[in-house]
């Protein structure tokens, strides 16, 4: 499983061995998948999946081959900077490549929802990009099986998206915020590894792409206002225009580490990720509601009982 060590591949690496299946994860370097090194059928590997030779030794002797990797910050380019190119378009070929070349007939890749090579931001034109060039390895290769999916935006315990606005509530009395109105369907983590392990044996998914939703859409600022209210520091989200969000989304780029928006973000923001399909039927998963599981997980960081939540979601 490419990308088995983040948040996502986690769910699905603990599903997977529920179910009584091997996993190889392989990972940059051993720390980062210290979580998952103590489940029974998980071997992992230190690789870099960037490299050919490495990549071929971790596809050869595999039934099917799950790539998870994405990003959602990188370098300025267009149509998208070189990080982007790296690991949503050049990866996903690359793999594809190594799964027909070594006989892996099915490859799940986990795309984006509004992943769309005209797409107004680098993130989704790399999706989408990403997406045609998988398709046209596997249009190539009449024996391989390739699922796509396509999520909204993700939630769940260790999630970088709601558990930011909550923290970003505990420092800030108002929650400045641009694209407020922008319209999102988050989807439970839960149910994205539930649908991908449904799918891996089900010839009724090959082929096929799907997009994975919430069963309710909500603004951004809906979402903020929840997030603060349900760690416990409510507080008013106070909309910005786009142009001084821009500005303050350059400023937050320039701090270390990863910033809690980019421009980028914002241009994603300016198409509503929301669908009208249902998860389809044949991946039996029950839409969970954000309701049911956010206010949990948001709400121990009352109670500075986070760490051990995070823990016993993990087993």
């Amino acid at each position: 499983m490419i990308g088995g060590s983040g948040f996502i591949g986690s769910h699905l690496v603990a599903r997977l061995v529920s179910e009584g299946r091997k996993v190889t994860v392989p990972t940059r370097r051993y720390i980062r998948a210290r979580h998952l090194i103590l489940l029974p059928t998980v071997d992992v590997i230190e690789a870099d999946i960037h490299d050919d030779a490495a990549l071929a030794g971790l596809v050869q002797g595999q039934d099917a081959v799950v790539n998870l990797v994405g990003i959602l910050h990188g370098d300025r380019g267009r149509p998208y900077g070189k990080a982007f190119r790296r690991n949503h378009v050049e990866l996903p070929e690359r793999i594809a490549r190594a799964c027909a070349a070594h006989g892996v007939r099915r490859l799940l890749h986990m795309s984006a929802l509004g992943a769309d090579p005209a797409g107004p931001s680098m993130y989704l034109r790399s999706k989408g990009d990403g997406e045609a060039a998988v398709r046209k390895v596997f249009d190539a290769w009449p024996d391989g099986a390739l699922t796509i999916f396509r999520p909204s935006v993700v939630f769940g315990p260790e999630d970088q998206f709601m558990n930011r606005f909550a923290s970003l509530a505990r420092l800030l009395p108002v929650l400045p915020l641009a694209a407020s109105s922008a319209r999102l369907q988050p989807v439970y983590v839960g149910d994205v590894a539930l649908a991908t392990a449904h799918a891996l044996d089900d010839p009724r998914t090959y082929g096929r792409s799907y997009a994975l939703a919430g069963p309710q859409s909500y603004t951004l600022g809906e979402l903020v206002e929840r997030a603060a209210a349900w760690s416990g520091h409510r507080r008013r989200v106070l909309p910005l225009p786009l142009a001084l969000g821009k500005l303050q989304a350059g400023l937050l780029e320039l701090l270390p580490g990863e910033p809690p928006l980019s421009r980028d973000n914002l241009d994603s923001l300016s198409r509503d990720a929301v669908t009208d399909e249902p998860i389809a039927a044949e991946l039996d998963v029950p839409p969970t509601a954000l309701e049911a599981i956010a206010p949990d997980y948001l709400g121990s960081m009352r109670t500075g009982t986070r760490y051990d939540l995070l823990r016993s979601r993990r087993t």
